[in-house]
């Protein structure tokens, strides 16, 4: 591939200092100070479908788009599919800055989509070293506006991540959402207790439910009759209980429910209010008229009687529903710490 590097000479170099100063790093330098930057660059000329440079070529260079367009794209890893295009520079557009003054290699190809003009900022084979060495007062100043635009894009990216952005918003939902039911999962279970216990450490209380007959309406109507019954029962908890932050999916059929300053009592009603709703619900979309009712057993772990650890309160009130299920189903059972023996 025959990639042309036109002359200084050819250009006017007005336009070449005017070119420059649109890009942040260069913009508060002076028109003299400009045209010493002009023997340091070199203008390349590409044609579609060319490319700029590669993945792993070594970043040695910043890039403005004189004309046409570039497209940085980067094969999907471990897959066959189609390329990702991660960006396109239009006319006036730079790229490259942080990957010059840091070393760094680059991480994707850049190739135009037309024919384009580029100029490169330092010319191929000149060390940007060089330029600091011969040009020491005037890469002072090109740094300290590198230093702006680095801050400056922290600061952007802090305001992105803002914890009610937009963005982390629907990260959250990918990463804390049950893809089937639409409520919490288990991820958000074991975080939100394991920060409840770091940050206020007030006693809490942890309600698992599990219905004892699933298996019976999975072999009868199938996994997908399954799924619907499961996707109903969780609406069912989450109208019951009417705060989303508080109820989450488990394992398989297991639901959970956070109780904040409830005594046992209070945790007790509730257990029994879950086990009513779940054998009061409507599974005709699921079953069809067939007579077919669920019962469930509920566990209570009361924090920090179980355990300081988050994880294992989870664990140990997991079991409970399980041994009620053995206990002939429709149970709710506390759970106890055994006496150890003398």
């Amino acid at each position: 591939m025959d990639i042309l590097i036109t002359s200084m000479k050819q250009k006017d170099p007005s336009d070449t200092a005017n070119l420059l100063r649109q890009i942040n790093i260069f913009s508060e330098l002076k028109p003299g100070e400009l045209r010493e930057l002009i023997p340091f660059c070199e203008y390349i000329e590409l044609n579609s479908g060319d490319l700029l440079f590669s993945e792993g070529d070594p970043g040695d260079a910043l890039f403005i788009v004189e004309s046409g367009e570039l497209v940085v794209r980067k094969a999907e890893e471990y897959s066959e599919g189609p390329e990702i295009h991660l960006a396109r520079y239009i006319p006036g557009s730079s790229f490259g800055e942080l990957d010059l003054f840091c070393g760094e290699q680059r991480k994707a190809d850049a190739l135009a989509s037309k024919e384009t003009e580029v100029l490169r900022f330092p010319k191929k084979g000149m060390d940007i070293q060089d330029f600091f060495e011969s040009r020491s007062l005037i890469a002072a100043q090109i740094l300290h506006r590198l230093l702006v635009l680095v801050s400056d894009r922290i600061r952007r990216a802090n305001d992105l991540v803002k914890e009610n952005s937009p963005l982390v918003q629907e990260l959250k939902k990918q990463v804390y959402r049950d893809k089937l039911t639409g409520i919490y999962n288990q991820n958000y279970l074991t975080e939100t207790l394991r920060d409840h216990i770091h940050k206020s450490g007030a006693p809490l209380t942890l309600l698992i439910s599990k219905p004892d007959n699933f298996k019976e309406l999975n072999d009868s109507y199938g996994h997908e009759a399954g799924d619907r019954a499961i996707r109903i029962m969780a609406k069912g908890l989450r109208d019951l209980i009417g705060d989303d932050n508080r109820t989450a999916r488990y394992k398989g059929n297991a639901m959970a429910v956070i109780l904040y300053g409830r005594d046992r009592r209070e945790a007790y009603a509730t257990a029994q209010a879950i086990q009513t709703c779940i054998s009061s619900l409507d599974l005709s979309p699921v079953i069809g008229s067939d007579p077919f009712q669920m019962t469930a057993s509920v566990g209570i772990g009361i924090y920090p009687d179980i355990s300081t650890d988050g994880e294992k309160l989870i664990r140990l009130t997991h079991e409970l529903p399980l041994e009620g299920r053995q206990r002939g189903g429709s149970r709710i059972l506390v759970y106890r710490k055994k006496e150890k023996q003398p």
